[in-house]
């Protein structure tokens, strides 16, 4: 593994490894397709695929690993495409709680959840509450989420925050919006990955990702592996973050 020879050669990379990676996990319908299956398979694999990285961020020790699962653009698919999405999405996080614990992880699920069966949602709110107290990897997964759908909902927050008198309006600015959003506890996302072969952000987190770096690749989700999680890394370790400086 380069990423693990690098880190054992020289010490200093560990200090600009990313702390926060977030994906956008595309391709598993494609996938499928190559297979001669069905979408559906190749959600399933998808499942796997996350699996992996989540087994990845916990080797390299990552503060934070952000999954864009369904976002709320995807309610446009067929039917029965999002009916076996949401029921993969409840038999992920039900046969994942021992490991949450069991590794220290804490799951946060970030998007609108009203759209969601209350099924669903209870199993979310449980996993949420048992694994509080983690202070391990935090895992958000984005759900039924759009970056424009959480500008929106802070700018309401902030309206009611000023009009009751909790802000005033000369403290509105980048950390009292920021504030308002609902990755609201995380520190800033270091590196977006994109499987797939698309060359876009797709609505994904568009405040907290003005200074991320971006990688893109054609790999699809389902074969995103250690192998191609190493490689975004060193990837990001390579470039200078200068964050509108030129030094």
């Amino acid at each position: 593994m380069l990423l693990k020879r690098l880190l054992i050669v020289d010490k200093n990379y560990k200090k600009i490894l990313p702390k926060h990676v977030a994906i956008i996990m595309d391709g598993n319908g494609r996938w499928a397709t190559k297979q001669g299956k069905s979408r559906i398979f190749g959600h399933q694999a998808g499942l796997r695929a996350v699996r992996k990285a989540i087994s990845f961020s916990l080797f390299y020790k990552l503060k934070v690993l952000t999954l864009f699962a369904f976002s709320s653009e995807n309610w446009n698919r067929p039917l029965l495409e999002i009916m076996v999405l949401m029921e993969l999405f409840f038999f992920g996080l039900h046969s994942e709680i021992e490991n949450f614990n069991k590794h220290n992880i804490r799951l946060k699920v970030l998007g609108d959840l009203k759209k969601f069966g209350s099924i669903l949602r209870r199993k979310i709110f449980f996993i949420e509450k048992l694994t509080l107290n983690n202070s391990g990897l935090i895992l958000n997964i984005a759900a039924n989420y759009g970056g424009k759908w959480d500008i929106i909902e802070a700018v309401k927050k902030i309206v009611y925050k000023v009009k009751n008198g909790f802000l005033s309006f000369e403290d509105i600015n980048e950390f009292s919006i920021s504030k308002c959003l609902s990755m609201n506890d995380c520190i800033p996302i270091d590196l977006v990955i994109r499987t797939g072969g698309e060359y876009r952000l797709s609505n994904f987190f568009i405040w907290q990702i003005a200074y991320s770096e971006l990688y893109f690749t054609n790999v699809l989700w389902p074969d995103f592996d250690r192998k191609n999680f190493e490689k975004a890394v060193i990837s990001f370790i390579n470039r200078k973050r200068r964050f509108g400086s030129i030094t």
